[in-house]
């Protein structure tokens, strides 16, 4: 029953660092919806996510993540929080 129980435990294990993984993928910044973004980016609600949203409609794809701060409402700060957790592809 031991091997039996450590076997489960492996294939526990194995699943959760796997799911870690993908979860850590970056969160595109454009093309991500609006509960995408205000979960990824940190002090973000649903509102600024859809400020973000419109600010990429109108003017274009976000060259990079640093262009969030061009979002009113989005500072410097808050793009540095949560950096590592998305992209601009």
């Amino acid at each position: 029953m031991s091997k039996l129980r450590s076997l489960g435990l492996a294939f526990a294990l194995l699943f959760l660092c796997s799911h870690a993984t993908l979860a850590a993928e970056p969160v595109d910044i454009n093309s991500a919806d609006a509960k995408t973004l205000a979960t990824a980016i940190s002090g973000v609600g649903i509102k600024r996510a859809e400020a973000i949203i419109a600010y990429r409609s109108q003017h274009g794809p976000f060259q990079s993540v640093d262009g969030l701060s061009q979002v009113k409402g989005i500072g410097k700060k808050t793009v540095e929080k949560s950096r590592a957790k998305l992209a601009a592809k």
